[in-house]
């Protein structure tokens, strides 16, 4: 242990000291941006949709389009009204596109559609589904990739959208985050067309780093992938001297069971998109993801690979066996429906499993929620972390913020009282500590408590193996140090 003269001796005065939390899987510049203008209920009628719209045109007049978030799809779904004739009535004369609260779609008027040069006529893009009513028209729902497409469109009309995100960085997310007593974070959606790369640069170069950051940069399935290969390479750095990495890419393998887009063996019970024998989507297909797993391994990126169904998870592990090179840490995160068979291939292969067990959805009490989707059977032991963990699998958990709290004492609280599939404090911490730190490639500095090790530290005010799941949920941070440098202090 290094002590100088200017060293600072604090008494923790029996507080508990652990590492620094990590946080693989967040958003943090889409969740923090003002970029989005608006926000509306998670349900809500027509009528109080359109009143809801309407006001937020009238507070933007300037705006070339009105980007909004929060319904959630059920919503539009279960609507009598038209989603399209809903927003068209709301603004007919500016494109509008509100997110969906899970991201994975995008609720649009006829302007939007208009501007994106979508019509009836226009096929399914890859990894999208334009969502369409029973006389085959297109209903204002444009689903994962589909949507992502327009969206993107609408983010380039704003011209401050880079410093919107930089001030949510500064402002509010990191902060927060060092509040919360996280220290590291991977950013799991890193839009490089957006300009979100340069701003996490901007922030790097001013020395306002408050984190260890590796960034995911976004494997868009639209694009040629000669150009997206060449791009990706171009800009890999890794230093492990410097807080800022950008050393992983981001895959989507699927979309998600609630817009029954998460790619399944079987097929849903209920048919949302009207698809014959819908079993979901694929972003990116096996075959492809392998030929991205050999042209990018060597360059030394490690992939995060969105999976949620079994077939997309399936396909994710094939892709790894057949093209991986074996040095790399790839991880495959949310894993809610696994195939039993699975279980075993992420040890085997050294894929990492990452879960977000924080949002209450992942709840056992709401696993019967997707019975009417997937059937009894297979809403069973969604997010299965104690039998992946029980198969010796490499855990990690994280939040995916803003779809789920990114504060770790909730994951935790969670995480080891989610029978059957519960895992120990032990466990847990590990998984928010040096099993995630092992997947940012940084193990060796971080991650636990040892000599020689950087001191990336967070203090509590309680112990937590002497507190009940509901007094760790609570817990409040006392102090959080980034390097021996205090962070945030209470």
């Amino acid at each position: 242990m290094y002590i100088s003269d200017t060293t600072q001796h604090i008494d923790l005065q029996g507080k508990m000291m652990l590492p620094g939390f990590h946080d693989v899987h967040m958003h943090p510049l889409e969740s923090a941006s003002e970029a989005t203008q608006f926000t509306v209920p998670a349900a809500a009628t027509a009528e109080e949709y359109i009143d809801e719209v309407a006001y937020a045109a009238s507070q933007h007049p300037t705006a070339s389009w009105l980007i909004g978030y929060g319904h959630e799809i059920s919503t539009l779904l279960e609507m009598s009204d038209s989603p399209l004739a809903v927003l068209d009535e709301a603004v007919p004369d500016r494109p509008v596109i509100i997110m969906e609260q899970t991201s994975h779609s995008m609720w649009v008027n006829s302007k939007a559609l208009e501007l994106a040069g979508l019509s009836a006529r226009s096929l399914d893009p890859i990894g999208g589904v334009l969502g369409r009513n029973e006389q085959d028209q297109l209903n204002g729902i444009l689903y994962d990739n589909a949507g992502n497409q327009v969206m993107e469109q609408a983010m380039q009309s704003l011209p401050d959208a880079a410093q919107s995100d930089y001030l949510g960085l500064l402002e509010y997310t990191m902060p927060e985050l060092n509040k919360a007593g996280i220290t590291s974070i991977s950013d799991a959606r890193t839009y490089w067309q957006r300009g979100h790369l340069e701003t996490w640069q901007r922030v790097a170069d001013e020395d306002k780093l408050t984190l260890r950051v590796s960034l995911g940069l976004w494997a868009y399935p639209q694009m040629n992938d000669n150009t997206q290969l060449a791009k990706l390479k171009s800009l890999y750095q890794s230093n492990s001297a410097e807080l800022l990495q950008v050393n992983q890419v981001k895959f989507y393998m699927d979309g998600i069971l609630v817009n029954t887009t998460a790619a399944m063996h079987e097929p849903y019970l209920e048919n949302w998109l009207e698809l014959d024998g819908n079993r979901g989507l694929n972003y990116f297909t096996q075959a492809r993801l392998e030929k991205y797993i050999k042209a990018l391994e060597p360059t030394g990126f490690d992939f995060n690979i969105h999976g949620i169904g079994d077939r997309g998870i399936h396909e994710a592990l094939n892709a790894i066996e057949n093209a991986s090179n074996g040095q790399a840490r790839h991880r495959i995160t949310h894993l809610e429906v696994v195939d039993p068979d699975d279980l075993p291939r992420f040890a085997k292969l050294n894929v990492i499993a990452d879960a977000q067990v924080a949002g209450d959805f992942t709840d056992p009490s709401h696993w019967p929620d997707t019975i009417p989707l997937i059937g009894a059977e297979r809403a069973q032991d969604l997010v299965p972390i104690r039998s992946l963990a029980d198969n010796q699998a490499t855990l990690t958990l994280s939040s995916d913020w803003n779809v789920s709290p990114f504060n770790p004492f909730i994951g935790l609280s969670n995480a080891v009282s989610r029978q059957p599939q519960a895992i120990s404090l032990a466990q847990a911490i590990e998984a928010y500590t040096l099993n995630s730190a092992y997947a940012m490639r940084q193990e060796q500095r971080v991650g636990s408590i040892e000599v020689g090790k950087l001191a990336d530290l967070v203090v509590i005010d309680r112990d937590l193996f002497e507190a009940s799941a509901n007094e760790i949920r609570n817990t409040q941070v006392v102090m959080t140090l980034l390097d021996g440098e205090i962070i945030y202090q209470r």
